[in-house]
């Protein structure tokens, strides 16, 4: 079944989409997009001062328009306003911020003819996508400069992503080979089309399911790492857990013990002396990937119910035969949570980084030769991919600084506070990609430690995981270059190879 635009969206329905997935606007949608076009269209007709309709933009909002040249006014706000720069945002990115927009424009609140939203709904479905330069938004009145080169190729101008590789194309051209004529805007189009969040939503949407997808797949390798460096699970007991009832906490050390069931590794040493209790990054595993935990929760509510929110100005009120200004443009709301989940995100890789020092280094390894390599001193091992790790969560860290504090007037002091959020946005994405990176190093140093427990036998599910490793990284006997290692391994946590394997095997040890 396509995704309807117009009807309750999911956040699910926003990856699916990013992903491919095909869209429809029902008939009850257009409806209700005629009945508040037909308020904007009285409004003209009826010589009313309307912003953005009979009134310049921004602080030219007392400038009167004559309705003669109300349509004419609608080309050039997205044409004045494309100032967007920097390299374009991902194909995914941009087909979730293109659905969002004919979401928001199918909901019936924003003053356009149905074919502007049905113009959207093709695109997306020939897979027509624009090319949008990701910098130069404030995030109030939205992402204007994003949305604006998100709507040029509705008007025959601006670019498209090229279908084949990087770089772009001029939509005019591949647009008239679709049967696709441009678009004549008229009043109020030209303003719903550039005025929203639709631009950090659609790439906070995407790292926010990058960052839900790798907490449960850091349990995993954490649970290798814990298994390599003989550690003990008597720290996530329930009855410890439900001592400090976090939800995140919870579910964290519960995935943690369903990892680790039927090890022979733990077994081994469940009784051993050799230490009272484990290093933080192991024993506090369920308290740092249950604070990311809890705030992916936060953001998915925050995120939602903004996908579904009318965030356009003014808000055509068609009820009332009314349209009234307000500022539901204003990214806050999702510049925060994308803020809150960048912080998060960091302290999972923080905690990965650790783990992974631990096994590299023999006076924390409980027994695992130097850098994991036997004949060490000859060989270098995996020394080397610890500064990898090490670089990537101090990188991490200089993005973590919140955007949302941030506020820059803008349009002569008229929109005087802003939210940043599209660079709230960015970072979180730039963070979750590289705590990627550190995961997928933690797993190539918990599967070669694992490897050195031998004849012990690991978990069945971190087994799994460890065997999935072994299809495209081999046993380090020598030193090798570790590059394409790396990648195949990211690779593996980025499209839910690693997660998958970790669960039914995890189930069927609970079983």
């Amino acid at each position: 079944m396509p995704v309807l635009v117009g009807e309750p969206l999911t956040l699910a329905d926003v990856v699916a989409v990013a992903g491919g997935e095909r869209v429809a606007f029902p008939e009850t949608s257009a409806d209700r997009v005629r009945a508040a076009r037909a308020v904007i269209e009285r409004a003209v007709a009826g010589g009313r001062t309307v912003y953005g309709v009979t009134t310049g933009f921004g602080a030219l909002a007392d400038t009167r328009i004559d309705p003669s040249e109300a349509a004419e006014l609608q080309s050039r706000i997205v044409r004045s306003h494309a100032t967007a720069v920097g390299k374009p945002l991902s194909r995914d990115e941009a087909r979730a911020m293109l659905l969002l927009r004919a979401h928001v424009l199918a909901l019936g609140y924003s003053g356009v003819r149905p074919v502007v939203v049905e113009r959207m709904v093709e695109m997306l479905n020939l897979d027509l996508i624009p090319a949008v330069p990701e910098q130069g938004s404030l995030g109030a009145s939205g992402d204007l400069a994003p949305l604006a080169c998100l709507a040029l190729p509705l008007i025959g101008e601006g670019d498209l992503l090229a279908e084949d590789g990087p770089g772009t194309v001029p939509a005019g051209d591949v647009l008239a080979g679709a049967g696709l004529d441009p678009l004549t805007l008229e009043a109020k189009e030209g303003l719903a089309l550039v005025n929203g969040t639709q631009g950090m939503l659609a790439v906070g949407v995407l790292a926010l399911n990058r960052v839900a997808r790798l907490t449960e797949t850091a349990d995993a390798v954490a649970a290798m790492s814990i298994e390599g460096l003989l550690g003990t699970d008597a720290s996530f007991d329930e009855r410890l857990q439900r001592l400090r009832p976090h939800r995140g906490q919870g579910e964290a050390a519960a995935n943690l013990r369903r990892l680790l069931a039927g090890s022979t590794i733990m077994a081994s040493h469940r009784d051993s002396p050799h230490l009272v209790q484990d290093a933080y990054s192991l024993r506090c595993a369920p308290q740092v990937h249950g604070a990311t935990r809890e705030v992916v929760r936060f953001a998915w509510g925050i995120l939602e119910d903004e996908a579904n929110s009318v965030s356009d100005n003014p808000i055509v009120l068609p009820a009332d035969d009314e349209v009234r200004s307000g500022g539901n443009f204003h990214g806050q709301p999702v510049s925060v949570a994308l803020d809150a989940l960048a912080l998060s995100t960091v302290g999972l890789a923080s905690i990965s980084e650790r783990r992974l020092y631990r096994m590299l280094d023999p006076k924390t390894s409980n027994g695992l030769p130097a850098f994991l390599v036997e004949g060490s001193g000859l060989n270098s091992g995996l020394m080397m991919i610890q500064y990898t790790a090490a670089s990537l969560v101090s990188e991490c860290k200089t993005l973590a600084h919140p955007a949302s504090v941030d506020s820059i007037p803008s349009s002569a002091g008229q929109e005087d506070h802003v939210s940043m959020g599209m660079i709230a946005a960015r970072h979180a994405r730039d963070i979750v990609t590289n705590a990627e990176l550190v995961v997928a190093i933690e797993a190539i140093a918990a599967a070669q430690a694992l490897d050195l427990r031998a004849p012990l036998v690991p978990a069945p599910a971190t087994r799994a995981v460890r065997d999935v490793i072994r299809t495209a990284v081999p046993f380090l006997s020598q030193d090798r270059a570790l590059g394409a290692n790396i990648e195949a391994v990211v690779a593996m946590v980025r499209d839910g190879r690693l997660l998958a394997a970790s669960q039914p095997a995890g189930r069927a040890a609970d079983q």
